[in-house]
């Protein structure tokens, strides 16, 4: 009976153990959001004032933070792409999505309205199916793709 107790905790232990190492300390914690690059106030302030210097417009030459009130960011866009076009600053690991907008049809043989409900890379469909836009947030995503285009 001894023997048996103590299998009995020498496998839970290590059972508990390979557990903890193999879930959380090998996969990491899939729940938390991105870490993005984030410029500070004083980062901007400097910019603004360089614009004013060189006489272009400061709100051109202000950074974005991805710490600020976006869609990209509420959604988590920002941990893989940037938006340049718009000097929103975020990850590296994505394409740049400043021409996203028209270009997104050539390379994935569906208008960006259509690719943001069922994207066609494997990448975007497991993140969007996990995480799906609704309407107004596509919306807000097409009007501020849209508007980096144009830049």
């Amino acid at each position: 009976m001894n023997k048996a107790i103590i299998s009995f905790v020498v496998c839970a232990i290590l059972g508990f153990g390979l557990g903890y190492l193999v879930f959380d300390v090998i996969m990491g914690d899939s729940g938390k959001q991105p870490q993005v690059a984030q410029t500070s106030t004083t980062e901007k302030t400097e910019t603004a004032a360089a614009a004013k210097e060189e006489g272009t417009d400061a709100k051109e030459a202000t950074t974005v933070s991805a710490s600020e009130d976006n869609i990209l960011n509420k959604k988590g866009c920002l941990g893989c792409h940037s938006v340049e076009a718009l000097n929103i600053k975020g990850g590296a690991v994505g394409p740049d999505l400043s021409q996203a907008f028209v270009n997104v049809e050539g390379k994935h043989g569906k208008p960006i309205e259509e690719f943001l409900k069922a994207p066609t890379s494997a990448v975007m469909s497991g993140v969007i199916g996990k995480n799906p836009l609704t309407d107004e947030e596509r919306t807000q995503v097409l009007d501020l793709l849209k508007q980096a285009s144009e830049k």
